[in-house]
């Protein structure tokens, strides 16, 4: 894939963890109206990425499901704030099954189009997981976790910009991420260091993961399909860190 989308994806994808990282320190609305912004882009661009047809249909149905998703998990009674996720997943991959059904039989890229935008439903979703974090009383004073995570986030984009060969690459972001946790943890928070590791660890792994998927492609990507690739991972690791943090630091 060009470079420019490859910058493209890497900008989206910090700008989206900066604003959540600082909405993180303004108030609970701000992180959920943050990420509701980054669901809707991430929504309208992942059939792009994909390039399968019924694009605003599928669209509709990964933006309103995971949208969905956030508002609930911003509104539901702790402590299982994302009580409501499976649900809202579950919806949207029944709309998606059924958008398939409307366009009739013999219609092409069928099983990419249900396969792909089912996936797509889950990875945005998992944005609510950032709304959940910020709700945990980890984060009700400083939001320390947000900041160490922001801080991983970031280290493994730059890492993902290096020019070398992605059997090069991949390992060092997802060292670098591990290694950036603990080092932002002693400096600007309290966070323990173990956790703050483990949340870097798994940061770097899906930030690298998909850099190799987007290398792998041949072709360039549309703008949006570009912002929604560096977006999307951003909001899968959500999810990701809201468990690690109840299990590590609740």
């Amino acid at each position: 894939m060009k470079r420019t989308s490859v910058a493209a994806a890497a900008g989206a994808a910090a700008v989206a963890t900066g604003a959540i990282v600082a909405s993180s320190y303004i108030s609970l609305t701000a992180v959920a109206l943050i990420v509701g912004a980054a669901v809707v882009l991430a929504a309208v661009g992942w059939p792009y990425v994909l390039g399968v047809p019924a694009r605003k249909s599928q669209s509709a149905a990964i933006g309103l499901s995971a949208l969905l998703a956030v508002v609930l998990t911003a509104t539901t009674p702790g402590p299982s704030f994302l009580a409501w996720f499976p649900a809202s997943v579950a919806l949207g991959v029944g709309a998606v099954f059924m958008i398939q059904l409307i366009r009739g039989t013999g219609q092409s890229h069928r099983l990419e189009s249900t396969l792909g935008a089912s996936s797509g439903v889950v990875a945005v979703a998992m944005g609510a997981g950032w709304v959940a974090a910020e709700r945990l009383a980890v984060n009700a004073t400083d939001s320390g976790v947000m900041l160490v995570t922001g801080i991983s986030i970031l280290v493994a984009i730059a890492g993902c910009l290096l020019p070398f060969p992605d059997r090069l690459v991949a390992p060092a972001v997802v060292v670098l991420a591990a290694l950036a946790g603990p080092l932002g943890a002693l400096l600007f928070t309290d966070v323990p260091a173990l956790s703050a590791a483990v949340v870097g660890l798994a940061c770097g792994t899906v930030i690298a993961g998909t850099r190799r998927l987007l290398v792998a492609r041949e072709a360039s990507l549309p703008t949006i399909a570009a912002l929604a690739s560096g977006v999307t991972p951003v909001l899968a690791i959500g999810a990701v860190v809201y468990f690690l943090d109840k299990l590590f630091l609740s």
